[in-house]
């Protein structure tokens, strides 16, 4: 097993050190006891850890769920994990619905803008000036 410092760990997983000290405060990531002179190192344990929590990450997970995540063990408890997997995907279909009706309705504004004289209010902007008139 080798050892790291923060700094070394932070850069094995591509995050910084200020990072890494935010997960120990939040309690994803535990703190060693200092070695010889103050001096704190982390193992290949740690780093897998952080790395989980980064690819937790850029799935969408927040840190409160990949505080959930991380107490599951990968081997008894696939069905918990499969929940906690549905359950972003559904929040991630939900997001992208919400994302669908905006481009619809800034392409319809844009539109109607290309459209429109000079002479008549910018759509575009009367919208938002005045939502309830759309």
């Amino acid at each position: 097993m080798k050892t790291m410092t923060i700094g070394r760990l932070a850069a094995a997983a591509d995050v910084g050190v200020e990072t890494v000290r935010y997960y120990q405060r939040r309690g994803l990531l535990a703190v060693p006891s200092p070695d010889v002179g103050q001096v704190r190192h982390y193992g290949d344990a740690a780093l897998s850890r952080l790395r989980f929590i980064r690819r937790a990450q850029q799935l969408g997970f927040s840190l409160d769920e990949i505080t959930e995540l991380l107490d599951l063990d990968e081997n008894t408890d696939r069905t918990a994990a499969r929940t906690l997997a549905k359950e972003k995907l559904a929040q991630i279909d939900e997001r992208m619905a919400r994302l669908a009706a905006m481009r619809s309705a800034l392409t319809e504004l844009v539109s109607c803008c290309e459209h429109t004289t000079t002479t008549q209010p910018c759509p575009i902007l009367h919208t938002l000036a005045h939502p309830d008139d759309a």
